[in-house]
């Protein structure tokens, strides 16, 4: 399911627009995207939880090249799926 789909799939299930659901879809996506970056933790109990994940720098080489090249550190979105869905995934329902 990509982004329109389910702006699509709310506008049917609330008879909402689609512009208006494309609003609602937007704003909740822009409000997660804004506290990553803010460092904050998101938790959404049934479905899981997203964090920044702080990867320290290291050496490491060009594969084509062989040469040695300094990677920086970095930060990186982790999802780590809830206990809810993980079942409901592995029973197939």
């Amino acid at each position: 399911m990509n982004k329109a789909e389910l702006t699509l799939q709310l506008a049917e299930k609330t008879n909402l627009t689609q512009k208006v659901a494309k609003v609602i879809v937007d704003t909740i996506f822009d409000g997660m995207r804004d506290s990553l970056v803010r460092g904050e933790r998101i938790e959404i109990r049934g479905f899981g939880s997203f964090v920044i994940r702080n990867y320290g720098g290291y050496r490491g080489r060009n594969p084509k090249t062989g040469d040695v090249v300094s990677v920086p550190p970095k930060k990186l979105p982790f999802f780590k799926v809830g206990k809810e869905l993980r079942e409901r995934v592995n029973s197939g329902s």
